[in-house]
């Protein structure tokens, strides 16, 4: 029986042609121009900096560091969570969310698989929160947890990237939070 070779780019068909298909489909890719490089580079700076902002404000709101966290949005933001009415402007956004984590002995808020398009000077995201807080100095075997869904808008001016608008659902809670801080009375 006679061996067939295989057929690689060097080897004839049965019909004695050469197959060059292979070659061009393992060839490497033409390399992007300047300009396409300089748009994915944004880009990716864009993302970076965006969840930068999220980890470095809402690191400062376990540590109750108050106003690092606000600069993190803009003047004429808009706070929405599921709870609570719809809270606009910095300053009442700030007051709210003073008023309701300052008495927790101590929080974690964990921002979880985020992802954001960003398109010029503007930028929207999502991703999950996972809170987990402390309610009192001799509860700390077992604390108060939430979860749900984040979606952001940002916009860019010349200090950098800020909140424009953060929609927080609650999907699920754990323990029990004898403030009732997170429920819709409050």
């Amino acid at each position: 029986m006679p061996i067939t070779p295989v057929n690689d780019n060097n080897s004839p068909t049965p019909n004695g042609d050469h197959n060059h298909a292979d070659a061009d489909a393992h060839a490497p890719a033409p390399a992007p121009d300047l300009a396409t490089l300089t748009q994915r580079l944004q880009r990716l700076e864009d993302k970076e900096s965006l969840r930068a902002l999220l980890i470095h404000g809402w690191r400062a709101l376990d540590r109750k560091d108050w106003r690092t966290w606000i600069d993190c949005w803009a003047e004429d933001a808009v706070l929405e969570f599921g709870p609570w009415e719809r809270i606009h402007g910095r300053e009442a956004i700030l007051a709210k969310v003073m008023e309701a984590e300052a008495p927790y002995t101590s929080m974690q808020h964990h921002i979880l698989n985020m992802d954001f398009e960003a398109q010029g000077d503007r930028a929207t995201g999502i991703g999950y929160m996972w809170f987990v807080a402390v309610t009192s100095p001799t509860a700390t075997a077992s604390p108060y947890a939430m979860g749900g869904p984040y979606d952001w808008e940002f916009t860019r001016d010349t200090t950098g990237w800020h909140l424009t608008r953060q929609r927080l659902g609650v999907w699920w809670t754990t323990g029990e939070d004898p403030r009732k801080t997170f429920t819709e009375a409050n």
